[in-house]
């Protein structure tokens, strides 16, 4: 035994000369890297990938139509496509790489507010939660807004500490481009500026942000310029604030208002793993007991904007779990230094069972990012379909059009180049919308076409029956079913035309 320990303690020695933050940045970015082109693109990737591949001008009018708060996202997406394509892996690598400096500055962090080992098992610690894979491997802004508020929060420790006007600039920065990127986090600002307060009142280290070389300094009165520097913020994203306020009713109209049920329920939805999310929530609840009053920016990071988009969503319908992913690595903060305060292969040891816990998750996510994960949506299935019996002159309809699904995203997507859509009068780009209007006759858009592909979302023994409206009495007056394809979430009929017609 004496042996083991000796090992041990020489590992652990080892690990401690190397920087902080390797260790956590490469065991985020292997889990992340793995499967990471297992699951296909889910609806919101598919709404990604249509506004990136859209020229500048196309997306300024996609943002004035429906999607302004996620905007600078595309935009930012539209270049990474130009150089690196537009493949499953590509569209969502940004995320990969987010995610993995996320890693590494929460390991940064938690070394400069409390020790070494409470940044490093932080991090380690948010490298394996499922919840970290799901949206480390998800085209979307969820993982770049982690990392930018956590190193807007590194870089506001680091100017109260050594105040300057340089290293103000920089947290101006990064705030201005995590509220560019998530309108959301912007809550955050909140409990910085909690600390923020408490500092300029009672010092630094009441605000839990001092080094012991600053317990017995002057109370720095400089703090103010914390309000010059979000004063881009409000220049920036105001406007876009404004702008996504009078879109709220057609983004979010899948949305309900909020209930209390809703606050049990976030840890298990911002981890993906209900087990895992209460696990972590315990442990931070222990290292904010050990923290005290170092405590105060954690805890504030995880609380404020969780109760103030719960207070928001009781009133307007905003309340959607995954929008406060950002606040996850401070509660990984907080459970670093409550692991910190025992041996190091007792604190591995709850790493390793977040992991364990998380690994049937894990291995569901990297086959559908669909909820719930027993409900695919097979696009890739649907259009293999179409591509291997696709002639000439045939057409594809799909129902609904005017879906979150986003049927005719997901088969343009997989099969490139698709049948002609034959009900479209102006498509999606043209319109700046996420999806294109339909002829308002649709018996006459049908006239002289011969073969139809029929897409209909959900599984349908008779998928004519199950399209409604105009389009359906066209569809059932001049076509018969020749063959249905159930796929995962999706029905493919081959439609052809009357014989006496």
């Amino acid at each position: 035994m004496g042996g083991l320990s000796e090992s041990t303690g020489t590992a652990w020695e080892r690990l401690r000369r190397l920087p902080v933050w390797l260790v956590p940045a490469l065991l985020t970015l292997a889990v992340t890297l793995t499967g990471l082109g297992s699951a296909q693109l889910w609806r919101d990737e598919l709404a990604t990938w249509s506004a990136a591949t859209r020229s500048p001008a196309d997306l300024a009018r996609l943002a004035g139509t429906i999607d302004a708060a996620t905007g600078p996202y595309y935009l930012l997406m539209h270049g990474w496509t130009a150089v690196f394509g537009d493949s499953t892996i590509a569209l969502r690598a940004p995320a990969v790489l987010a995610m993995t400096v996320a890693a590494g500055l929460l390991a940064v962090l938690g070394a400069r507010l409390v020790d070494r080992r409470s940044g490093l098992f932080a991090g380690l610690l948010f490298a394996v939660l499922p919840g970290t894979s799901r949206y480390g491997q998800e085209a979307r802004p969820y993982a770049l807004a982690t990392m930018l508020a956590v190193l807007a929060t590194v870089l506001l420790v680091t100017a109260l500490r050594r105040p300057s006007w340089a290293r103000w600039a920089g947290y101006a920065a990064a705030v201005v481009a995590l509220g560019l990127i998530h309108l959301i986090a912007l809550t955050l600002l909140a409990a910085h500026a909690l600390v923020v307060l408490i500092a300029w009142w009672r010092g630094p280290a009441a605000a839990g942000v001092a080094t012991p070389a600053h317990l017995d300094a002057e109370r720095d009165r400089r703090v103010w310029r914390w309000l010059v520097a979000v004063v881009p913020v409000a220049l920036l994203a105001g406007p876009l604030l404004v702008k996504a306020r009078t879109q709220q009713s057609r983004q979010l109209n899948w949305v309900h208002l909020a209930q209390l049920d809703d606050l049990t329920a976030l840890p298990g939805g911002v981890t993906q793993s209900s087990v895992v999310g209460g696990l972590l929530v315990g442990v931070a609840a222990l290292g904010a007991a050990r923290l005290g009053r170092r405590a105060l920016l954690p805890v504030s990071a995880v609380l404020l904007p969780v109760l103030l988009l719960f207070a928001a969503g009781t009133v307007v319908p905003l309340w959607v779990p995954r929008y406060l992913v950002f606040v996850v690595p401070f509660a990984c903060l907080l459970a670093g230094a409550a692991l910190a305060a025992v041996a190091a292969p007792a604190a591995l040891v709850v790493v390793v069972l977040a992991g364990l816990l998380g690994l049937p998750d894990q291995a569901a996510l990297r086959r559908t990012h669909e909820w719930p994960r027993s409900a695919p949506v097979d696009y890739a299935g649907a259009a293999r379909v179409i591509g291997e019996g696709q002639r000439p002159g045939d057409a594809v309809v799909y129902s609904p059009r005017q879906s979150w699904l986003f049927l005719d995203l997901g088969i343009e997507y997989h099969l490139g180049d698709p049948p002609r859509d034959v009900l479209v009068t102006e498509d999606e780009v043209r319109r700046g919308d996420l999806w294109a209007a339909e002829c308002p006759r649709p018996a006459q858009c049908l006239a002289g076409t011969s073969r139809v592909w029929l897409v209909v979302a959900g599984r349908h023994a008779e998928p004519l029956a199950a399209v409604p409206g105009a389009k359906g009495d066209a569809l059932r007056a001049q076509f018969t079913v020749t063959q249905v394809w159930p796929r995962p979430g999706l029905t493919v009929a081959l439609l052809t035309s009357r014989p006496d017609r």
